[in-house]
């Protein structure tokens, strides 16, 4: 048996490729017929038209036709209504919707606490944080090996300890200084590298902020129909004669209420989805839809977002004539078909997103990008820690020329003393008191 099918002609349900007609709705009827073993042929509705009743109560569009004999079924993005189930049959809903909002990013996002975290990644704060401990680490370390910078270390009281060494390192990132000042060459490197990766790190962050924050817009946040009808900045608007307008119009909701006689009153009603899609786009307007159609205008244009709240949900069916045999069968193979997967299928499908990346915001700083200053301070921080090492080297082999010792003997001592000196002082505090005693 060979059925007409009609419908009309939207993205991403119907769409003209040559001769040929794909989209959404032609491959669930290409899947629907094999499943049911009948044949199709599918022409447009002649007015263009879903279907809505006159004043004289008579039907145009799809549902006209159907209820005509000029068409057997209608598939289509057909919102299952009380008005047209009274007039031809509706099958189970092969797709779920409901009614939100589509906006421009830049006015649907919320300002959060940290945002003055977002120009780095995660890993970019992390390697900062080892950055910060390793150099103060190694500041530390350089101070107490080099002789130049802590000549006697019986005597004198190193000036960079640990708790010092962190508050240089912190003073020093906050372009802020913490003295003294190194004086051996060993920690004048180290600090130099500090300071270069410092200007850099802080050049980059205060650059992409400045961005971040220049591209939004801090006046205005709409997460939902109540923060939409509580302002009066940005316009808003639907379909006209939509069984969206019919939805706000007839609902009990003093929000719902408020957002109907707004629009009522402004008249922001557009003409055509693509209308409402360029008025967000241009921005000042949000537009109020079906989430689906709203799904997909994110998915093609990626500086549009949709609100997260989704009200009035309902069901998009293929229409039969009333009490047609077709409507048992074509709700079987509709279930058959989502439980199997195969509508998700569709969906994800036809609805794929051509955004790569998200384009509103200003790019994040990845760790990779840096990561050549990065490894400017590792080598700093070695190059430092490498002349502490040499200075004191230099240092026990001349004081082992003078005292006739090996030069490892002396630079052994040298350790001692100068990473465990509380111990390295108690052998000459008992010598000592021992003189002290006869």
């Amino acid at each position: 048996q060979t059925f007409l099918a009609n419908g009309p002609k939207q993205e991403p349900y119907t769409v003209s490729k040559g001769t040929q007609l794909e989209g959404f709705c032609m491959d669930l009827l290409s899947e629907v017929a094999k499943k049911l073993g009948f044949k199709y042929r599918v022409q447009l509705v002649k007015d263009g038209s879903y279907g809505r009743q006159d004043e004289n109560g008579n039907w145009n569009g799809m549902i006209g036709e159907v209820m005509r004999g000029e068409a057997d079924l209608a598939i289509a993005p057909l919102t299952l209504t009380a008005a047209r189930e009274k007039v031809v049959g509706m099958t189970k809903p092969f797709m779920q919707t409901g009614i939100s909002i589509l906006l421009r990013k830049d006015i649907s996002e919320e300002t959060g606490l940290f945002d003055f975290l977002t120009p780095f990644t995660v890993e970019t704060w992390v390697g900062l944080l080892i950055a910060y401990l390793g150099t103060a680490a190694c500041i530390f370390i350089a101070a107490r090996l080099s002789p130049c910078e802590w000549s006697q270390p019986q005597s004198e009281q190193n000036r960079f300890s640990l708790l010092h060494s962190l508050w240089y390192t912190a003073g020093a990132l906050t372009l802020q200084g913490a003295g003294p000042h190194p004086s051996a060459l060993s920690g004048r490197v180290i600090c130099c590298s500090w300071w270069l990766f410092t200007i850099v790190l802080l050049a980059c962050y205060f650059c992409n902020l400045s961005s971040s924050k220049s591209s939004e817009s801090t006046h205005l946040t709409v997460k939902g129909f109540e923060d939409l009808a509580n302002q009066e900045m940005i316009e808003y608007g639907c379909l006209a004669g939509s069984s969206t307008l019919a939805f706000f119009k007839n609902s009990n909701n003093p929000v719902y209420r408020r957002i109907y006689e707004h629009m009522e009153r402004s008249k922001s009603f557009v003409s055509s989805v693509d209308e409402g899609v360029r008025r967000a786009k241009e921005g000042n307007f949000a537009f109020i839809g079906e989430s689906v159609s709203l799904d997909l205008a994110v998915a093609r244009h990626c500086e549009l977002v949709r609100a997260h709240e989704v009200i009035g949900m309902r069901g998009y069916s293929i229409a039969t004539a009333l009490g047609s045999s077709l409507i048992k069968n074509f709700s079987v193979a509709i279930l058959q078909l989502s439980e199997a997967g195969e509508l998700a299928y569709l969906r994800s499908k036809w609805w794929a997103s051509s955004c790569i990346a998200d384009k509103a915001k200003s790019p994040t700083v990845q760790t990779h990008s840096i990561k050549g200053i990065f490894l400017i301070l590792s080598l700093g921080l070695g190059l430092g820690t490498l002349l502490a090492v040499l200075e004191l080297t230099f240092k026990s082999r001349r004081h082992a020329v003078e005292q006739r010792k090996s030069c490892c003997t002396v630079l052994n001592e040298e350790l001692r003393l100068r990473l465990g000196t509380s111990n390295a002082n108690r052998p000459q505090e008992n010598v000592d008191k021992d003189k002290e005693k006869p």
